[in-house]
């Protein structure tokens, strides 16, 4: 081989070798999403635009929506909101929603639906959420109403192709309905897929990876929230907190998960900040 083309060789060689290293060392960015309820001050203030285009430089891939009104998205159109998305590498795979029982609100499970399901799917969403219930839809006959309510709901989402879901806090645990969990109760009585908060579920003292193994694929959807290692057991950026990430990620499978969401419903830094400690944590990590 004459010297010029071994040099060659040898240097392609070398390149190669590094660009493996690099690749060893940097692995692919996990899918990542966001709750963009995270930063609902930072949207009023600064507008959706600016916010999508930080969120996605700060490495998100995904998002979950809020406030939807009006057939608007942090207002703007379907079509509009969509292009914002496109424009910044981001989906929209899940959402949530009210029930719209509230005098004032004007969209959700109660009021429209149909017209909400189908602006869902048309930016691409492949979950509608029941996000909360209010103080005064907690009552037994409120669950009762419920049930039925989830049920239709989510017969007219799967026309469009979409699958309803229920988010979680922690009431849904700490309250009985004739000597059972509200949870329990949800999970027997409908046919939605569950968006289990891992913050409000370990702040209930419940097991996560117990409703795993006996609601297997049931929980296709995580908000993945830390607790701060302080009395107050307060929401913390992930990674900062005391919540074992890496034991509930080894149930995903068992779980069902296929999308998991950062969220973090207060925050003593600025959100954006506390977004960015929450990601790189776990772009680090070994599980997620």
């Amino acid at each position: 081989m004459k010297r010029r083309t071994f040099l060659q060789t040898t240097a392609g060689l070398g390149a190669l070798a590094l660009l493996q290293l690099q690749a060893e060392a940097n692995p692919k960015a996990k899918a990542v999403g966001l709750q963009l309820y995270t930063l609902r001050e930072d949207i009023q203030k600064q507008g959706i635009e600016k916010i999508l285009a930080e969120v996605a430089k700060l490495g998100y891939k995904k998002v979950e929506n809020f406030g939807y009104g009006q057939g608007k998205f942090f207002k703007k159109t379907p079509a509009e909101y969509s292009q914002l998305l496109k424009d910044n590498g981001l989906s929209a795979v899940s959402g949530h929603y009210m029930t719209a029982r509230t005098p004032g609100l004007t969209d959700g499970l109660t009021k429209n639906w149909e017209k909400v399901v189908e602006d869902a799917a048309a930016i691409g969403q492949q979950y509608v959420v029941l996000a909360y219930l209010m103080d005064s839809e907690r009552k037994a006959e409120d669950y009762n109403q419920l049930f039925d309510l989830l049920n239709k709901s989510s017969d007219i989402a799967l026309k469009s192709g979409l699958t309803m879901g229920y988010h979680n806090h922690d009431f849904e645990f700490t309250q009985k309905i004739d000597g059972q969990k509200p949870y329990d109760l949800l999970l027997k009585n409908t046919n939605v897929v569950m968006e289990m908060d891992l913050y409000w579920v370990v702040k209930a003292g419940e097991n996560a990876a117990a409703y795993f193994t006996k609601y297997p694929n049931r929980f296709p959807l995580w908000h993945v929230k830390d607790m701060a290692k302080t009395p107050e057991k307060e929401f913390s950026e992930v990674g900062l907190g005391s919540i074992d990430f890496a034991s509930l990620f080894k149930q995903a499978s068992v779980a069902g998960l296929k999308h998991y969401f950062v969220e973090q419903d207060v925050c003593k830094r600025p959100p954006l900040e506390s977004i960015q400690i929450s990601i790189d944590h776990i772009q680090k990590a070994k599980w997620g």
